[in-house]
Parts: structure tokens; C-alpha cells; sequence
């Protein structure tokens, strides 16, 4: 490959050897670790993906390998539970529970090393804790172990695909190019769409030879294309074979046509769809909510920022071919994002912190941009032919408003944990519940009462059941408008709660309602009063 000696110098000399990187990485580390703490004390899950996992990391540890792949979560994360839980021992589902949480938090933990080496890669030291800064601090990132979600095994290892994948676009070592193969195939393990990595530096390399700047030697390009082509098939082809799909998960079939697009009402959507409208307006509004979800995960002061360092790209020092990859990557998961909105029916923050991620650390490059050439023109404050450069406090306080900022979206709560209210209901269900069959919208407190019943994804069958006694929901789920709120609404048929937890919630607190549909209606009973007072 031929590569320019001045663009393999590193983006800023490291005088002082590696130790300081050292530092500064156990620093965020500490801090990353003490923030999602605090996050854990003060935030409640409202996902029910984790339970999922969680069954099947508990098959997989049982050596039953048929159940523990044949579930819609592919094997990386649910491996990893496996791992804590074999650190932290513990029987029944609360120590499952907690295990997810340990995997999860030390998955993120973890992120920093490669979100660091990527940020230095890119724009240099500065920009590299300052874009781990901005985005573990953000809200979703915390999210992502309070809800114990695959993302956070999922970002662990993609990061690293990431950094080495510009790594070998810099330097050209084949080394770096089999380990961004080897993370990249890591992550389709833990989501399908890990694949999107490598298909991308793929399709760089398909178009480098249109840009003189950005040309690979042609030996070198054939061995190249030859290995992105052939490493991702290595390490997802036995699992596809395995689970008999490329996507198991109906969500990114559906993203790559193998799925058609689900129902009207189904119950993943985020709203009913128009059957009215046409392709065109259904992509066109499809956008529109990628963009509104991408502003959820990188504020538009930080987009601004992430602008003004791709204008500024000349002056970064990093070759056109990584300028190239990235924009490739960013419009790859967009078009991702629109058809898994247009196709399946929705979009959420979560599926957009990977190329969020890549925008903050734009981002972290405009900022840094911005603190070395911001001046303020002396005359403005009395100084004329002289200008007045920011200090490290102004932009220390500059800096700690966009970490803020998103904080100040939603409620702050204390809880004991984020499980909490879910322990309390199942043991209302195992202590209270008579006989009956039970529906539990949440998914996790019928996992915590260790009872048998239907989750969130048979509400409708339920709603045919006879025997459907016990219903448990959030409070948001039966008030708030969605594709299955009649069929809830019907379900409950008027009945007041037979149990609310917590009786008084606090702003932003989850509440959990249990209704039991052998009661008589309030209604019939408020009929059945007022006809005994007429007599």
C-alpha cells in the first residue's frame, strides 16, 4: 500500500512514552465505572430485552447449545453473563440478573481502551479523552447497563473492529486489518448488524480506486478485498449455519429483505402504520425519525462540532481512504436505520450508538479544533491588535455543560435498583397469585417470580385466553397510546389494580399495575350500587 511517511506520524508526538496514556485511560475508567454506578442507583430498566439474554445464557451454561442458539439474541452476549455469573456464583434469577449487570458494566467499562485509541487515531490525545468523556457520559450509554442490553458486549468489540480498521487504512499492516476482521465478526456475534463494519471498509476498498489520493497498490488491494470478503464469512459462517439465517432477529431480516415488513399492528412498532401511504413517504418519514433518533444520541451543538471537523479534514493529517471509510460507514448505518424504521416500524436511540459513537468522536475533533484556534478579538474587550485565547476553565466549564445537558432531559430518580420494582412484583406473583394463567407486559417480573406464564410477546394470543387471570403492566403501557393498547385496555375491561408498585411513584418512577380479571369490573360494581340505592 502505498502510504505518505508524514501521514503515518503519529497525530501528536508522544514525548513523554506511553505511561501518561496509561493514566489517562485507568482515569476514565474509574470515572466511567463511578458513573455508572450512580447511574444504577438512580435509574430504573424499561426495556425487556434482558431477560431474553438471560435465558439464553442460562441455557448455554447448562451445555444445551440447541436452546441456548435457537433464541433471536445471538451467542456473544449471553456467553459473556455466562462468564460473571461463574465469577459472582449465586442461584435463581436474581443472581442471573445481577450477573447481566456485571457483563454489562464491564463490557462499557471496558469501551474506553478502544474508544480512546480510536479518538487518538483519529485527531490526536485531547480529542481522544474528550470523546470517551462525551460519550460515556451520556445518558444512553448508562442505559445500556441498566437495561442490560447486548449493545454494551456489542460496542466493546466493534470499537476495537473500528480502531484497527483505521489503524490498517493508515499504515497498511495486514495485522491490522485481520484483527478489524476478527472484532468485526466478534460483533455480528453479539447483533447482526456487527457485519456493517467490515462491509464497509469492503465497499472502501471497492471505491479507493476511483480517488488518486486514496489508491492501494493492486496486489495489496486484491489481497485486501480477498480477506474482508472471506474473514467475516470465517467467523459468522458457522453460526449462520447453526441458526439456518444470516439474521435471526426479525428486525435486521426485515432491514435486508429476507423478512417482509411487519404487520400494521405488529407489536415491535412504535406506532400503526398508514397503509395509505406509499414507498416514498413511508422511507421519507422513516428519515425523518433516523435523524430526530441520531439528534437523541448526539446533541446538535455536537453534530455542529462533528461538521466542523470533517471541513476541516485536510487538516488532520489522516489519509483520504479514512475519510472515505467513515463517511461510507455513517451512510450505511443510515440507510440501515431508515429501512429498519420503514420496514419493521421502528428506530430507537440504542440502534444508533454505534455511528453516535463515531460522531462524538467528530465531535471531540471540532471541539479540540475549536479550542486551538477559538480567539476572541482584543478590541472587544480592550486590547486593540491583540487577542484574548480561552482558558483551560473556560472551556473546562464549556465542556462540562455538554456533558450536563443531557442529564437535564428526564427525571432523576433513587432507587434502590434498577430491578426493584420488578423484584417486588414477582414476589406478589409467587406470594399473592392464586391460580390462573398470567400476562406480564414487562417480562421481568414473571421472570423474577419464577412462575410459568406469558410475556409481552403473546399478548395477543392472551387476549383469546380464557384462562388469562393475572395481568401485569407498566403504568405507561395501559395509559399510553400503541399498537396493543386496546388489546390491553380490553384485556383489563375497566378493573381496578389489584396491586400498584409503588403506590406513589415518584416523577419518572416506573409503576407496575396487576389487575386480575376474576374481579368484577368497576363499573359493573359502581352500576351494581347505584341500582341498590334506586331500591
Amino acid at each position: 500500500m502505498n502510504i505518505d511517511p508524514a501521514i503515518t506520524a503519529d497525530p501528536e508526538a508522544d514525548r513523554q512514552g506511553p505511561f501518561r496514556h496509561v493514566v489517562r485511560v485507568a482515569l476514565l475508567m474509574a470515572a466511567t465505572a463511578a458513573f455508572l454506578l450512580w447511574s444504577l442507583r438512580h435509574s430504573e430498566a424499561v426495556l425487556r430485552d434482558g431477560p431474553r439474554s438471560i435465558e439464553a445464557a442460562r441455557s448455554l451454561d447448562a451445555g444445551d447449545w440447541r436452546d441456548g442458539l435457537g433464541t433471536v439474541e445471538p451467542p456473544l452476549h449471553p456467553l459473556a453473563i455466562v462468564a460473571a455469573h461463574r465469577l459472582i456464583g449465586g442461584e435463581g434469577p436474581e443472581w442471573w440478573q445481577r450477573a447481566a449487570v456485571a457483563a454489562s458494566f464491564a463490557a462499557m467499562t471496558l469501551l474506553v481502551l478502544p474508544l480512546y485509541l480510536t479518538g487518538r487515531e483519529l485527531f490526536g490525545d485531547r480529542a481522544a479523552w474528550l470523546g470517551c468523556v462525551l460519550f460515556l457520559a451520556n445518558p444512553l450509554a448508562a442505559s445500556v447497563v441498566v437495561n442490560v442490553l447486548s449493545e454494551s458486549t456489542f460496542l466493546a468489540v466493534w470499537t476495537w473492529s473500528l480502531w484497527a480498521s483505521l489503524r490498517f487504512l493508515r499504515r497498511g499492516s495486514f495485522g491490522w486489518l485481520a484483527l478489524g476482521v476478527g472484532c468485526g465478526g466478534l460483533a455480528y456475534l453479539a447483533r447482526p448488524e456487527g457485519l456493517l463494519l467490515p462491509a464497509s471498509l469492503l465497499a472502501t476498498l471497492l471505491l479507493v480506486p476511483l480517488r488518486g489520493a486514496a489508491r492501494i497498490h493492486w496486489p495489496r488491494w486484491r489481497l485486501a478485498a480477498a480477506l474482508l470478503t472471506l474473514g467475516p464469512l470465517a467467523m459468522a459462517g458457522p453460526y449462520m449455519a447453526a441458526t439456518g439465517a444470516i439474521a435471526i432477529r426479525p428486525g435486521p431480516a426485515r432491514v435486508l429483505g429476507l423478512a417482509p415488513s411487519s404487520p400494521p399492528l405488529a407489536l415491535e412498532r412504535e406506532a400503526p402504520a398508514d397503509p395509505s401511504l406509499t414507498a416514498v413517504e413511508v422511507h421519507a418519514a422513516a428519515a425523518a425519525r433516523v435523524v430526530a433518533v441520531v439528534l437523541t444520541v448526539v446533541s446538535p451543538v455536537l453534530l455542529a462540532a462533528a461538521l466542523l471537523a470533517a471541513a476541516g479534514a485536510r487538516g488532520w493529517g489522516l489519509p483520504p481512504r479514512t475519510w472515505l471509510f467513515l463517511g461510507v460507514l455513517l451512510t450505511t448505518y443510515g440507510v440501515a436505520l431508515v429501512r429498519l424504521h420503514a420496514t419493521a416500524g421502528y428506530c430507537a436511540a440504542r440502534n444508533a450508538l454505534a455511528p453516535g459513537m463515531v460522531l462524538t468522536l467528530l465531535a471531540a475533533g471540532g471541539l479540540d479544533l475549536l479550542m486551538r484556534r477559538a480567539s476572541v478579538p482584543g478590541r472587544l474587550v480592550g486590547f486593540p491588535g491583540e487577542r484574548l485565547k480561552p482558558g483551560p476553565a473556560v472551556w473546562a466549564v464549556a465542556i462540562g455543560l455538554l456533558v450536563l445537558a443531557p442529564r437535564f432531559r428526564g427525571p432523576v430518580v433513587s432507587t434502590p435498583g434498577p430491578f426493584n420494582v420488578y423484584w417486588d412484583a414477582g414476589r406478589w406473583l409467587a406470594d399473592s397469585a392464586g391460580d390462573g394463567g398470567i400476562l406480564d407486559l414487562t417480562d421481568w417480573s414473571l421472570y423474577f417470580s419464577r412462575r410459568s406464564g406469558a410475556g409481552f410477546a403473546h399478548v395477543r394470543e392472551a387476549a383469546a385466553d380464557p384462562d388469562a387471570r393475572w395481568i401485569v403492566a407498566t403504568a405507561a403501557q395501559v395509559d399510553e397510546p400503541s399498537t396493543f393498547a386496546d388489546e390491553v385496555r380490553a384485556l383489563i375491561g375497566g378493573r381496578a389494580p389489584v396491586a400498584l408498585l409503588p403506590a406513589r411513584p415518584a416523577p419518572g418512577q416506573v409503576q407496575i399495575r396487576i389487575y386480575d380479571r376474576s374481579a368484577v369490573p368497576a363499573a359493573a360494581v359502581a352500576g351494581a350500587a347505584l341500582e341498590t340505592g334506586r331500591r
